[in-house]
């Protein structure tokens, strides 16, 4: 996949000046057996991080059971970041989310990825094992005001895709920022991350009929969510309660305070993903301007990266109008201050029920 240049104009105020001496972009990933998608990744890892300025940005990728050799391209991306004069950690975990308790560990890798930040430790040890030990802690980076955290799954992404996430969380005063991610089971891209996201009506971003579990509404997003239908079509950015899909960039603040963290579902509690359980907690701690960026589109492999920014465009090429109002759609997030009266719980497609957004968290 090959990416335009950065749009300076854009993006030039997210640069930190030099005199700044803490971090203000927290970059955390999660990687398993990607080595062939890399080389894309990396890049434009690499150049976002030129554009904002090394010694403002730490780095940290978590790095999980491969054996194609993911483990030592980052192993060796060491001396370059160390060269950049950026903060890099790498830690390497025998945990498996594919045997036992997926979710628990989803949430585990995400959390150590964010330990700088956190200041909490979370061992390799299988969360079942009864030697499962006690949290402990470790240095906690200092970070700016005002820090941003960039999390990343195995995406093809250019440069742009994550300052225009960046971008968009200041510019909209925004909590969190995720992209919009795409699958491709036939010749047309389907929205992917449905099992986590919700509208901000609690419902799922497009109808999956319980007693089919049929994807044949994908292309109908929002089919009852007019407003952001709406911005949607207008190719601007909407509020929703929950969402991922593939990167997303979020206030630190709540992590540095240890307000909000990765966790799976509590006993009892509707059975969900990991990031849209970090999208209730967000909300409930009052962090709930969290948007999708429409003009962010992401895949899973390079080839695929390439198809979908054919189909769906790259950001300069969506932006161009974005200060012309469509529709009666500006371009600022209308936002809503309170959560939806109730999430849809779907611990598979086949089980869907509708619950309490705040179901099992103290009453206030």
């Amino acid at each position: 996949m090959t990416c335009p240049p950065i749009n300076e104009t854009r993006y030039s105020y997210l640069k930190v000046s030099k005199w700044e001496r803490k971090q203000k972009y927290f970059l955390a990933l999660n990687l398993r057996k990607c080595v062939d998608l890399l080389p894309r990744l990396l890049g434009s890892l690499v150049e976002t991080i030129n554009f904002l300025g090394p010694e403002q940005v730490a780095v940290s990728i978590v790095e999980g059971n491969s054996d194609d050799g993911t483990l030592e391209v980052l192993e060796l991306l060491k001396k370059e970041f160390q060269r950049m004069g950026v903060l890099y950690y790498l830690r390497s975990t025998p945990l498996n989310p594919s045997d036992g308790n997926r979710i628990e560990k989803l949430a585990m890798l995400r959390a150590m990825a964010l330990a700088p930040v956190t200041g909490v430790y979370t061992p390799d040890t299988d969360p079942d094992s009864p030697d499962f030990p006690a949290p402990s802690t470790v240095a906690q980076l200092p970070l700016a005001e005002e820090a941003t955290v960039l999390f990343l799954n195995d995406v093809a992404a250019c440069a742009e895709d994550m300052l225009e996430l960046l971008h968009q969380r200041a510019l909209q005063s925004a909590d969190m920022a995720c992209a919009m991610d795409w699958t491709h089971p036939g010749p047309d891209p389907l929205f992917y991350d449905v099992w986590v996201s919700r509208a901000l009506n609690g419902d799922l971003f497009f109808d999956i009929p319980a007693d089919t579990t049929s994807w044949d509404n994908a292309s109908n997003l929002f089919w009852n969510e007019p407003v952001a239908r709406s911005r949607l079509a207008a190719g601007k950015p909407f509020q929703v309660f929950a969402c991922w899909n593939g990167a997303v960039a979020f206030t630190a603040e709540p992590l540095v305070k240890n307000e909000v963290g990765f966790r799976s579902a509590k006993e009892g509690e509707c059975f969900q993903g990991e990031p849209q359980l970090f999208c209730k907690d967000m909300w409930y701690k009052g962090y709930g301007k969290i948007m999708v960026v429409p003009s962010v589109n992401l895949e899973y492999t390079d080839p695929l990266g390439r198809q979908v920014k054919k189909e769906k465009g790259y950001v300069g090429e969506l932006i161009v109008d974005e200060d012309v109002e469509k529709n009666g759609t500006s371009l600022m997030v209308p936002w809503q201050i309170e959560p939806p009266s109730e999430v849809k719980c779907m611990p598979t497609f086949d089980r869907q029920n509708w619950l309490p957004w705040n179901e099992s968290l103290p009453l206030r």
